[in-house]
C-alpha cells in the first residue's frame, strides 16, 4: 500500500443506498433513530447528570423497549450483516453491527473501493469505545480489520470467512480522531485469500494486520442463512 496522501479522498461507499431505492421512509427513520442512540450512548459514558434525570431517561427507555417488543420481526433480513461473505461489495449492509446505519451499535465505520484490490475505510470512535486513557480499546481495531479486511477479500470474486486475523499494534489509537484504514488483497490460494491492512490516525501508523479467509462453498452459506431464519421464527 502507498503512503497516504496529505489530501485524502473522501471515502464514498461502494455500496448502493437500497433504502432510497425501496422508497422506503420508515427505514430512513430507523437510520435517525439509530443515529440519537449512537449520541445517547456517547453522551451517556461521560456524562455526571443528576439521578432524577437518568431515571426518567431509564423510565422513557424502558417503555419504548416495551413498545417495540409489541411490533413483529422483520420475516427476512434486508442485505447482509457484513461484507466478508455478501458475495458482492455493492450489497445493503444497514444493519451491520460495524458499518450498518441501521444498527445503533455500529460506530459507523464508512468503506469504500480504492482500487482493483485495494479499499480504504474512514471511522471516528467515541467515548464509549475506550480502552486506555483516551484510546480506542484493541478489541475495537480489530474488529474494524476484520471488517475492512473482509470487505477488500471479496473484491477477489469468491469470498470467504475470518480463518485469522493478526493485528500488531504500534501505538495507541485515538478516540475523537478520523481514523484510516487501508486494506489489500494480496493474493489468492485455491480456498485461502490473503490480506493486509494498516490503520492511521493524522498520518501515523497505529496498528497493522494480516487476515486470512476461506472461500466458503455457497451451500454451506446456505444453510446459515436457513439455521438463522428457523432461530428468528422461534424468536417470533
Amino acid at each position: 500500500m502507498a503512503d497516504q496522501p496529505a489530501d485524502r479522498p473522501t471515502v464514498v461507499p461502494h455500496w448502493g443506498d437500497a433504502a432510497k431505492a425501496w422508497g422506503q421512509e420508515a427505514w430512513a427513520q430507523k437510520r435517525r433513530l439509530a443515529r440519537a442512540m449512537r449520541l445517547v450512548i456517547e453522551r451517556l459514558v461521560p456524562s455526571n447528570a443528576p439521578e432524577e434525570e437518568l431515571r426518567r431517561a431509564a423510565d422513557a427507555l424502558e417503555r419504548y423497549a416495551e413498545a417495540l417488543q409489541a411490533h413483529p420481526r422483520l420475516k427476512h433480513f434486508h442485505g447482509f450483516a457484513e461484507s466478508a461473505n455478501a458475495g458482492d461489495v455493492g450489497a445493503f449492509f444497514d444493519q451491520s453491527p460495524m458499518i450498518g446505519l441501521a444498527n445503533p451499535l455500529a460506530p459507523p465505520i464508512t468503506i469504500g473501493r480504492a482500487g482493483e484490490r485495494e479499499a480504504i475505510a474512514t471511522v471516528t470512535y467515541g467515548s464509549a469505545y475506550e480502552g486506555p486513557p483516551g484510546c480506542v480499546h484493541g478489541g475495537f481495531v480489530a474488529a474494524a480489520f476484520d471488517e475492512v479486511l473482509g470487505y477488500v477479500q471479496s473484491l477477489g470474486g469468491n469470498p470467504g470467512m475470518t480463518a485469522r486475523l493478526t493485528v500488531h499494534y504500534r501505538r495507541p489509537t485515538p478516540l475523537h480522531t478520523e481514523l484510516l484504514f487501508e486494506g489489500e488483497l494480496v493474493r489468492v490460494d485455491g480456498r485461502k485469500i490473503f490480506t493486509v491492512g494498516r490503520c492511521l490516525a493524522d498520518g501515523e501508523l497505529t496498528a497493522e494486520a494480516e487476515g486470512l479467509f476461506l472461500s466458503v462453498d455457497r451451500a454451506r452459506f446456505e444453510a446459515l442463512l436457513a439455521k438463522r431464519a428457523r432461530l428468528e421464527g422461534e424468536r417470533g
